[in-house]
């Protein structure tokens, strides 16, 4: 498909999404190819990227390489229309990624494959049940499973993906912190 027929998808779908439920976390499962696809394509076309870290900004000066995790200040808020949302349930107290998850992620999984991106960034969220802190290392802990399965049981490059938790910081559903939909792994395309 071509790219303006990417983006005029995107912009039907994201009208379709606003109209036909604002309040609830549009799931990646629940989206066809296609739609992923436009999701992806917008997303890029809005110019995400990586901020360089001072680790990163140190190698560049020595020359030496450093790899620098991925911390909740690497997260771009999207507008929920463009969010690319994947409710994967997991055990309480958990980050085991559960078998019966593991359907949801492979319509995304094999559009992540083809679409033209060299990077994704895989974000998890929490609802607003237990501590701050909890929360960002269970986020943290869930995306980098989510990443573990689409690089080991999907064949995607290791170097295409960066986990980050950022915990009950960014709800989708600001009205109910607790609520199951803030409970979700998103999926950004960044270049």
């Amino acid at each position: 498909m071509r790219i303006s027929h990417f983006l005029t998808s995107g912009l039907l779908l994201s009208a379709g999404l606003i109209l036909a439920a604002p309040a609830v976390a549009q799931s990646g499962s629940e989206l066809s190819a296609e739609e992923l696809e436009s999701l992806f394509s917008t997303q890029k076309t809005r110019g995400l990227v990586i901020a360089p870290s001072a680790g990163a900004a140190a190698a560049a000066s020595t020359g030496t390489a450093v790899e620098t995790a991925a911390t909740a200040t690497d997260y771009v808020p999207l507008a929920k229309d463009e969010q690319v949302n994947i409710q994967v349930s997991f055990d309480f107290d958990s980050a085991a990624l559960r078998e019966d998850q593991k359907p949801k992620l492979a319509t995304l999984c094999e559009v992540m494959k083809k679409v033209d991106v060299e990077m994704f960034r895989i974000v998890g969220h929490t609802d607003a049940s237990g501590s701050a802190a909890y929360n960002e290392r269970l986020s943290l802990l869930r995306a980098e499973e989510v990443k573990r399965h689409l690089v080991t049981d999907c064949g995607l490059p290791e170097s295409r993906l960066r986990a980050v938790g950022v915990g009950e910081q960014f709800p989708f559903n600001e009205a109910e912190p607790r609520a199951d939909e803030n409970r979700r792994v998103e999926f950004q395309a960044l270049s």
